[in-house]
């Protein structure tokens, strides 16, 4: 009884943490996050901060570490769904944890987001892509697959900054068709 007690109080804490460094990113840029910062905003103790992360950087690498692997697990989960279908289970994802995706997007501070986003997108297109047949055939598939990631990204980053102003079941289908007419 008394290990779930403490699991439960670890659980609360990082939380805690986590949420903290998300809503100080959206104040400042993460050069100016401080550790203190975060422990005073999530109401513990630096020392509690350093036993969960090595230091800033650590704790936001954990963070995108943590949000990728739920949507390659989206990925597994949707890989017979056509891409409109996957990208509604992609988008209702990015709606729920909003603060996240919005402080990744807003802050200048987390381009490492942005490009281990792009990574990841990349990994997961590149079974659809045949340069071998059909309209791609003769592309070069790196080419397809940047341009594709950096769409998508884009795309995601417009919707979660306002320049989109379509509904999450709109742009996800909409982007799904774009991908099933370039990858069918």
């Amino acid at each position: 009884m008394k290990e779930n007690k403490v699991d439960r109080r670890i659980i609360k804490s990082q939380e805690a943490i986590k949420n903290a460094f998300i809503a100080l990113m959206t104040e400042k840029a993460i050069d100016e996050i401080t550790i203190q910062d975060i422990a005073d905003k999530a109401n513990v103790g630096r020392r509690t901060v350093y036993l969960h992360y090595l230091d800033k950087y650590d704790l936001l690498e954990k963070l995108i570490e943590g949000h990728i692997g739920e949507l390659r697990k989206l990925c597994e989960s949707a890989s017979e769904l056509s891409f409109a279908e996957g990208n509604l289970m992609w988008f209702e994802y990015f709606e729920r944890h909003s603060s996240f995706f919005s402080a990744m997007f807003a802050s200048k501070g987390a381009p490492v987001f942005r490009s281990q986003f792009i990574k990841f997108v990349m990994e997961e297109l590149e079974a659809e892509v045949d340069v071998d047949n059909g309209q791609n055939q003769g592309l070069s598939k790196d080419l397809i697959l940047k341009f594709f990631a950096a769409a998508i990204v884009e795309i995601v980053e417009a919707w979660f900054t306002n320049e989109l102003s379509e509904s999450t079941q709109a742009v996800a289908a909409q982007v799904g068709i774009l991908l099933d007419r370039n990858f069918d």
